[in-house]
Order: C-alpha cells, then structure tokens, then sequence
C-alpha cells in the first residue's frame, strides 16, 4: 500500500511540547495521534520541530520509533501530567478532575522527588508508593485509586512503544476495604428537615433524601422534566463543576453516570408540596431582584436566591456546615442516599426496586452496599432456622 504524506503539528501542554500527527489507517482515513515530547516548551521549539519531523518521516515508512521522542528520559511525574491531558477528552469530566487531583495531591511529588524517569521505573517504586500511602494513615481503598491512575498511564505507555511492560500489573493491589453507608435513621432525617427548612439548599436535600439522588442528579433536576398530570419525575439531566485555568466551573449535560441512572420516579406527595414551595419561592426571588436575577437557568429546580445554580461542593460544604450549626450527627451529604436506601429496606421493599429506584447499573452494586442493613431478612432466616429445631422429629419407621 502506498503510504500517505504523514503531517502534523506541535502542541503545548503543561509547558511542554506534543507531536500531534495525523495518520491514516487501511481504508485512507485520517487519525489523530498525540505523541508528548517531554521537552519544555520556552527555548525549544527548534529542537521539538526536528522530533515531530523525525516522527513523521518515521511512521511515513511505516516505522514508527515512539523510542526515539525523548521520552525515554522523560520524568514520568510529567509523563503522568502529559498522559492526562491526552486522555482528557475520552474520558469523563469529573474523571479527569478526580486523576488531576489525584496526580497534583501525591503522585507528581512522590515520583519527582525521586527524579524517576519513565523507562526507570520499576515494580519496587510502585510498592514504595503504596507504603508510603498506608504511613500517612490513609486506607487500602486509596491506594487502589491512587495505584489505577498509574496502571492506565502505564498502559498508555506500552499501547504507545514507549516501554516494554506496565511494571504496576507486577504489583499485588490491597485488598478493597469493604465500605459501610452511613445513613440517618426516619427520626433524624425528620429533624434535619425541620432545622433546614429556612435555608436556601432545603429542597436539595429533601429531594436527595426522598429520592436518594446523586448530587449532581438532584441539582440537574429540571421543572420540564416533571410531569404534573402523570404524576412524575424524570432523573435525566446533572449538574457538575470542574476547575479551568485555575477557576471553578459549572457543567450541565444530558449524560449520567450509567444508562440506569436515567429513570423516572412517582412524585410522592411530600415533594409536590415541597417543589409547589419552591416554584412560589422561585417566582417570589424573580420579582424581587427584576434585572438582577438570573434568567439563564429559569427551568432548574434548585437554584440560589438570585436565580443560580449551586455548586456541586458548595452543597457538599454547606450541608456539613448546617449538621454542626443544628447540633445534629455529621454525615456526608451522600450519605442522604444511604439513608433512602436504609429506610425501603426497613420497609421490607427488596433490593431489586431498590436498585431501580437508586439508578444502579447492577443488582450487586445495591447488594454489595446494603446488604449489611438487611435486617428484616436476617429475621425471616433467624425464624426459619428456629422453627427447624422446634419440628417434632419424625418417628421412626417401623420394621
């Protein structure tokens, strides 16, 4: 086959330079492909536009050397950085700012204090990382997260010649801490209502508690997406936040975390009183400030006295702050799931429609979390076993 003319571009990214290269595949079409250089950006032009022609003559033969781009010395604390930025856009946002943090908080420190360059790195320095995690008193699950950012950057890595073996698949993982829910019981969701009713992220709550919304379900909740003659309400939409060039941002999309998470539930009567409340307050706000209110979001349901969205970590801050603020038990503002969960279980609903009622994509995702709050069950297999000792024995059968 006849090779086309390979052509490509330079990029920077964190202050360093990627070769973007466009390829083509057996049937003629044009494909990406991102190479990072690992070559700082100021005074290096010169020196990054002889690697991206190198490159290009390379995979016009036919041959390409990711070997030979440098990155066999690049430190691999920037072959992390440089990876998620390549990454970024085919994965989720709230995944890229979950590795950003993750890369930013331990594992650019740890690898550069190190000066490990990504063809040095060896199974014995990703078990001095996983040691270092459990000293500073943090558990087993965070070392999972932190060891998976590193395998996928890794793999990334081989997929792309620039080394052998993802040398993080040689290292055991600990053993996934099992995690329990923590909930509020009928008694404590009814005071923590009571106390916040005046406060402005009151329907928020009542409508994660009620539902056991995510929280960027309860926040993408739309008034379109209620039906008031069928009697419903639809979990279709979310809203999240993100950090850019060093700013938060809100996002709001149409994408849930799994195809189950869209799901349309009964409006309970509680919360048509409590959405009534809030349209009034809505419409109330809206005449007060006139110009000053924000129109951009007039069909979300829970916005801030000027018409805004609230910030998925501003609930997350301000719910924990109102816990100390009322005396009441510190819980997470998740935890309101739990204790929707907590509750149907109490009331002997089975873990199927509780799984459809959560938006979880599998039964053993709910079965996994809740299972240990099965009660009534361990009570129907309590009687059971009793009843067995307390049955007459059968008489023996006569010769």
């Amino acid at each position: 086959m006849k090779h086309r003319e390979i052509t490509g571009s330079l990029a920077e990214r964190n202050g360093r330079y990627t070769a973007i290269l466009n390829l083509y595949d057996e049937d003629g079409k044009r494909r990406q492909k991102s190479i990072a250089l690992g070559i700082p950006v100021k005074g290096n032009k010169r020196k990054a536009q002889a690697q991206l022609e190198e490159l290009k003559r390379a995979y016009s033969l036919g041959l390409p050397q990711e070997g030979k781009t440098g990155q066999e010395s690049q430190l691999f604390a920037d072959f992390l950085r440089d990876w998620l930025e390549i990454t970024a856009p085919t994965i989720e946002r709230t995944t890229y700012q979950s590795y950003r943090g993750l890369i930013a908080a331990r594992l650019d420190p740890f690898f550069r204090a190190r000066g490990l360059r990504l063809r040095e790195l060896e199974p014995k320095h990703i078990r001095e990382l996983h040691r270092s995690i459990f000293a500073d008193g943090c558990g087993a699950n965070t070392v999972i997260h932190y060891h998976a950012v590193v395998r996928k950057a890794l793999q990334y890595a081989v997929k792309n010649g620039l080394v052998d073996g993802n040398v993080a698949d040689q290292v055991d993982r600990p053993k996934k801490g099992k995690y329990l829910a923590g909930f509020y019981t009928r008694e404590e969701l009814a005071a923590l209502f009571e106390a916040t009713k005046d406060d402005s992220i009151s329907v928020v709550i009542q409508l994660a508690a009620y539902y056991g919304l995510r929280r960027s379900e309860v926040l993408g909740i739309r008034w379109s997406a209620i039906d008031d003659e069928k009697g419903t309400l639809s979990i279709n939409h979310k809203v999240t936040e993100g950090m850019v060039d060093g700013r938060h941002q809100i996002y709001t999309e149409d994408k849930l975390k799994t195809k189950s998470s869209f799901r349309t539930l009964p409006l309970i009567p509680a919360v048509r009183a409590l959405l009534d409340e809030q349209r009034a307050r809505q419409e109330e706000y809206r005449r007060l400030f006139k110009k000053s209110y924000c129109t951009e979001y007039l069909d979300y349901v829970c916005t801030d006295e000027m018409g805004r969205l609230f910030r998925p970590n501003y609930i997350t801050d301000h719910f924990k702050l109102l816990l100390k603020q009322h005396g009441l038990r510190h819980i997470r503002f998740h935890d309101l799931r739990h204790s929707c969960a907590s509750l149907l279980l109490s009331q002997g609903i089975p873990m199927k429609q509780i799984q459809e009622w959560l938006g979880h994509s599998t039964f053993a995702t709910t079965a996994d979390i809740y299972s240990h709050l099965d009660f009534n069950s361990k009570l129907e297999s309590a009687q059971a076993i009793s009843d067995a000792f307390a049955a007459e024995p059968e008489s023996a059968l006569a010769l």
